[in-house]
Parts: structure tokens; C-alpha cells; sequence
């Protein structure tokens, strides 16, 4: 099976492919400001490498968020045009459970947290198993510091953002656990592969955030 997994969530290009459940090519690299600029040549390049072209490929897995408005829409517009022209199966992947499948600590929780600037952050909580311990959400950095404080046990932050946190590592995708662990997700439409932005508009921001469970 060959599989094609995009992510451009932040600056970074990561993206890989997965051919008979083996990583023959992947990219991690920040382009910054270029991100719209090289993504799709630069994943031309990798599939080229590896003597394939889109329509070799089997399936593909896009994050679609949280993380930057305008990264998110790079990823997930060119996986949703991939998968819709070349009628391909394609799947979604939050940016936060990728990172926490990435984690290399041997800790009980890991916490997924990307700056989302002004004080407040896109984070989620997995157990060891990747089950959800609190449900990804857009939070004040200080209210996400009361709910790590409650954790039972012990805990590693992954993100790639300089915040006030502790026991932080920094984010590195381990693409073969990303997409093996996700290589049978349900597939969706094309269509319905939307953003996921979590943020909140402003007039939410000022409100109490519940915390989700």
C-alpha cells in the first residue's frame, strides 16, 4: 500500500510516504513564508525519487489541523484536489494526536501544545494508548497549566514553540507510528475535508473556557 501523509500545519513541510508499510521518502523542513511556494514541488520530488507519480499513489492521510490558517489550507487543499481528481481514498489527522504519537518520553500523558499567540494555545491530552484525555481545544496557556497540574501521574509536553512550560520536547514526526497507526482510518469525502481552526472568535475569547473531558 502506498501511502502519501501531508502536513503544513506550521512552517515546516512534513510530509512522507509509506510504501509496504516502510517510509521510502518523507520531508521536514521549515520553508516559512515560501510554505504555498514549494510544498507541491517538493512533494513531487519525493514521489519522483521513489519512481511514482500522484496516481500511484493508494491512499492519502492530510493533517488538517490546528495550527496556522493559512499552512492548514496549503496541505488540505492539495491533498482534497490529489484525492478528488484522482479519485484516491483519503483520510484526516489532527496535528495534535501526530505529535503526541511522536513523543519519545515513556511518560503517562503527553500534552500536544502549538502556540496559538496573545497567551493562548491549541493543546490536547493522549494517555500512552492515544486515547483522548481532554478533548483538543483552543485555551489560555494559563488554564492549560491548572489542567497539567491535575494530571495524574507523569507527563511530557511536545511542541516546537518557546512557551512557559516544563518538561517540553521539542516536536519530531515519527511518520512510520503516524501513519501505521492511521493507515485503516475511515476514509472521507473529499469534499467534507474541511480546516479544523479550533480557535475561537474574539467575543469567545473573553469568555470562561470550559474544559472538555
Amino acid at each position: 500500500m502506498r501511502i502519501l501523509y501531508i502536513d503544513t500545519t506550521s512552517n515546516y513541510l512534513y510530509s512522507a510516504l509509506l510504501l509496504n508499510d516502510k517510509i521510502t521518502g518523507e520531508i521536514k523542513e521549515d520553508l516559512g513564508k515560501d510554505l504555498s511556494v514549494f510544498t507541491l514541488n517538493k512533494i513531487k520530488e519525493m514521489l519522483d525519487n521513489n519512481n511514482l507519480t500522484p496516481s500511484d499513489i493508494d491512499k492519502i492521510l492530510v493533517v488538517n489541523g490546528p495550527g496556522s490558517f493559512t499552512g492548514i489550507r496549503i496541505g488540505v487543499t492539495i491533498a482534497k484536489t490529489m484525492a478528488y481528481s484522482l479519485n484516491k481514498p483519503i483520510s484526516t489527522i489532527s496535528a495534535l494526536e501526530a505529535m503526541a504519537i511522536s513523543s519519545t518520553k515513556d511518560t503517562d500523558y503527553k500534552v500536544s501544545v502549538i502556540d496559538a499567540r496573545r497567551g493562548y494555545v491549541f493543546a490536547g491530552i493522549y494517555d500512552n494508548e492515544y486515547n483522548q484525555v481532554l478533548k483538543n481545544q483552543y485555551m489560555s496557556l494559563e488554564v492549560l497549566k491548572c489542567v497539567i497540574n491535575e494530571l495524574p501521574g507523569t507527563y511530557s509536553i511536545i511542541t516546537n514553540n518557546k512557551l512557559d512550560l516544563n518538561n517540553i520536547e521539542s516536536y519530531n514526526p515519527n511518520f512510520l507510528e503516524i501513519i501505521m497507526r492511521n493507515k485503516n482510518k475511515e476514509n472521507v469525502n473529499p469534499h467534507s475535508v474541511n480546516p479544523i481552526y479550533l480557535k475561537l472568535t474574539e467575543a469567545e475569547e473573553k469568555q470562561e473556557v470550559d474544559i472538555i473531558w
